[in-house]
């Protein structure tokens, strides 16, 4: 048994980068001032503050006063999307967002479906890819909002963000995006997107769990839906947590600086991973899009097996997700595998795989291995 399981889940959650650590760590223990407070505690805490809203907007190429700090990237959704359908209902009541979001993005839209808005959901190819065409046959005259993720955290497929927000403005409508598999793996530039709100999750990219951040951009109205004072330009009420996001601005920065070789890196452990499996397991189905997709991203599907069958022979050995669930009522299929339209005999054995900058060729050659064997005791149950 191996100490710990290899960890190839890094869609799910990233370790604490140490640097990431050590920048927050003044913050825990010396400066503890409220950013509010007048007094020179405060204002150690405002200037971090100020610092690190900084350093996120310089990885997204926006201008600091548009950023937002959160509690992570569903805070960062739900303030969006509501924040926009309150502020913008007089001029409609017409949200469009896709098939293939994540639940903090379709849940919000569900509620306020719930409330009287319209929403409208476009579906998407076998690879996962939503057809800017089916947008724009989608927006109406009361549209308001149209929210599709930058990239999609199962499959791996890249949106194309930019030629969809076109459409959405061309027809007076705001485009926001869900950028939180994205941010640190691909560069991201708002300008560059066409996007209006973009969502980011510090978790997805080695800062700590519990912050994040929503850009805005300038002159675009969000009614909050956290009251209490003014905080963060009267967006978001609540005293903002400096600890945290601090880590995130640093995580930010290292982001910024290293997006080439991090990216490079994932790619080519998941490269190694891919292909080492393909020898071991010729028959495995890849799912999403073959170029345009996240470069960390493996989601496969070994035909006529049970997923979380694999994943109880690989506890021990190699930490990843699966698309489907089976439970006493049924089966439970992940709606992205719907979405896309994959068999069911499929469906069932989806894995994901996510590599990370801490992942090494040594891990990879060893997961292969383990997977392998793995699928080969399943198959003989």
């Amino acid at each position: 048994m191996a100490e710990k399981p290899i960890y190839l889940d890094y869609n799910a959650t990233t370790p604490i980068d140490p640097r990431v650590a050590k920048a927050m760590e003044p913050f825990l223990h010396t400066h503890f001032g409220n950013p509010s407070s007048p007094h020179p505690y405060g204002v150690t805490a405002r200037q971090a503050l100020e610092r690190a809203r900084r350093q996120v907007a310089s990885l997204i190429a926006s201008k600091s006063e548009e950023i937002v700090f959160t509690s992570g990237g569903t805070e960062a959704n739900n303030t969006a999307i509501k924040g926009i359908a309150a502020a913008y209902r007089s001029k409609g009541n017409h949200i469009v967002t896709s098939a293939i979001e994540h639940p903090a993005v379709l849940e919000p839209c569900q509620h306020l479906q719930s409330k009287g808005l319209d929403v409208s959901v476009v579906p998407v190819d076998s690879f996962g890819v939503v057809d800017p065409k089916q947008v724009e046959k989608a927006i109406t005259p009361q549209t308001i909002l149209v929210s599709v993720m930058h990239a999609n955290n199962e499959i791996g497929t890249v949106e194309p963000i930019a030629e969809i927000a076109d459409i959405v403005h061309w027809a007076g409508a705001l485009m926001h995006t869900d950028a939180a598999q994205s941010i640190g793996k691909l560069p991201v530039a708002v300008d560059e997107l066409g996007v209006d709100l973009l969502s980011i999750a510090g978790h997805k990219l080695y800062a700590p769990k519990g912050v994040g951040a929503l850009y805005l951009r300038s002159g675009v109205n969000l009614e909050k839906w956290m009251h209490g004072a003014s905080h963060e330009r009267n967006h978001r009420a609540g005293t903002e947590n400096v600890l945290e996001i601090v880590g995130l601005g640093e995580a930010a920065a290292i982001a910024a600086a290293e997006l080439e070789s991090n990216r490079d890196h994932m790619l080519a452990m998941r490269e190694r991973l891919w292909h080492g499996l393909q020898v071991r397991q010729p028959d495995l189905r890849l799912n999403g899009h073959p170029h345009h997709h996240l470069p960390n991203t493996l989601s496969i599907s070994f035909a006529n097996l049970a997923a979380e069958d694999l994943l109880y022979e690989l506890w021990d050995e190699v930490a990843a997700s699966a698309g489907a669930a089976c439970h006493a009522e049924g089966v439970t299929i992940s709606p992205v595998l719907q979405a896309i339209g994959l068999p069911l005999e499929y469906a069932l054995g989806t894995l994901r795989f996510s590599t990370g900058r801490f992942t090494t060729p040594y891990e990879i050659d060893q997961a292969v291995e383990a997977i392998a064997q793995a699928v080969e005791r399943a198959r003989m149950e």
